[in-house]
């Protein structure tokens, strides 16, 4: 993958920081990682003695504010802050959170004719979900309703609203047959339907000094290795959370990908045009990736 900003890195240069990258009281990378299932894939190995990685785990919008404020060094941002952020954040190649279709867990609940819809309560947790639907629904059904935020419970928030955006893990059970019956737009799969496009949710991020060649291969390696033990991470997870392990699988493997390639970068394109068009982030940014190594 190539970048209009590609950084330069020497062969002996990579060779020297990946000695250096797990010698004992060289400091780790502070690395922010998302809480929810669909992360998990890329972490795989990640926290381990020998990683040079220190794993932090909390929402989206907390990995952005975090990364903002310094506090992490990388972190697995919503792709709008990418496009709110300094100038000097770079991307690492390869690997993002994306989905082409159905996505299950971004998804908007509401009550009656959604053309009628006035009030949505948003769940804040990821900032790129809000900012598409917005979009959605200016671009596909000419509404622009108030928006405001709420924690996340679905039943208090169409109690005080005539929608709600929930997004995430909490997701998961209210799409089961059993809930089958609740009105909702899976915001992924209307993006797909009018842009013919998947739709990227996040990718890592950070300052351009932060990584070397050999940190984003290590992260390479964590998403190879995830990829090729979904039905296990899958299983861990139901035994953490309770829940249908079926239903996680099914999401890991249909549902969510991990790749950041030429068509997740062309939905990525449009996504952008799109949120500038509109007026939700200033301008269409330029986008930088750290130097890799391949695999």
């Amino acid at each position: 993958m190539t970048s209009t900003e590609a950084g330069a890195s020497t062969s002996s240069d990579e060779e020297g920081e990946d000695e250096r990258d797990d010698e004992p009281g060289i400091p780790k990378i502070r690395l922010g990682a998302v809480s929810f299932l669909n992360t998990r894939p890329l972490t795989v190995g990640l926290d381990g003695p020998d990683s040079p990685f220190e794993l932090r785990y909390d929402l989206p919008s907390r990995c952005a504010a975090d990364l903002a404020a310094g506090s992490i060094d990388v972190g697995l941002i919503p792709v709008i802050e990418y496009a709110r952020s300094d100038p000097d954040y770079w991307i690492v190649p390869g690997i993002s959170i994306a989905s082409r279709g159905e996505v299950l867990t971004v998804r908007l609940f509401y009550r009656g004719d959604l053309s009628k819809i006035r009030r949505i309560a948003v769940d804040t947790s990821s900032r790129t979900s809000v900012a598409l639907m917005t979009i959605l629904l200016r671009e596909r059904f000419n509404l622009d309703p108030e928006q405001v935020p709420a924690a996340p419970d679905l039943d208090a928030m169409l109690h005080t609203a005539d929608a709600a955006l929930l997004i995430g893990d909490p997701v998961l059970p209210l799409v089961t047959a059993e809930q089958g019956a609740r009105q909702s737009l899976d915001l992924a799969d209307e993006w797909t339907q009018m842009t013919g496009k998947p739709f990227v949710f996040a990718f890592w991020a950070g300052r351009q000094d932060r990584l070397s060649a050999g940190h984003v291969a290590r992260l390479k390696q964590a998403s190879l290795a995830g990829s090729a033990c979904l039905p296990q991470i899958a299983a861990v997870f139901q035994r953490e959370r309770a829940g249908d392990a079926v239903l996680y699988e099914k999401y890991l493997t249909h549902h969510i990908h991990h790749d950041l390639g030429p068509d997740e970068l062309d939905g990525l394109a449009e996504f952008y045009r799109l949120a500038a068009l509109h007026g939700v982030i200033d301008h269409e940014p330029v986008l930088r990736f750290y130097p890799s190594e391949g695999l």
